[in-house]
């Protein structure tokens, strides 16, 4: 099963993102800009929409591929920085 995400829901402290994460930053930058719904778009067919359990949403799953990309890191590397770096928590929509 696939959800689509509605709205981005960090926690109660988004103002806390807003003091740590600067406006130049370059994955906020990307995440104000780019509109990532084209994923649900390419994957509709993949995903059973009423049965089985719930998916990752595909846009974390792409996103997490697009930092790997970008700062060449690891698959092990880049979960292990999106639990304590709040710009990769930001872009992630991770509470």
């Amino acid at each position: 099963m696939i959800q689509q995400q509605q709205a981005m829901v960090l926690s109660p402290y988004i103002e806390l993102y807003n003091l740590i994460i600067p406006k130049d930053n370059m994955l906020r930058q990307i995440s104000e800009l780019v509109d990532f719904s084209f994923v649900y778009e390419e994957l509709k067919e993949r995903y059973c929409l009423d049965n089985g359990r719930n998916a990752i949403d595909p846009i974390r799953m792409f996103k997490y591929l697009l930092l790997k990309t970008i700062f060449e890191l690891s698959d092990v590397d880049i979960v292990e920085r999106s639990k304590y770096d709040m710009s990769f928590k930001y872009f992630l929509h991770m509470a």
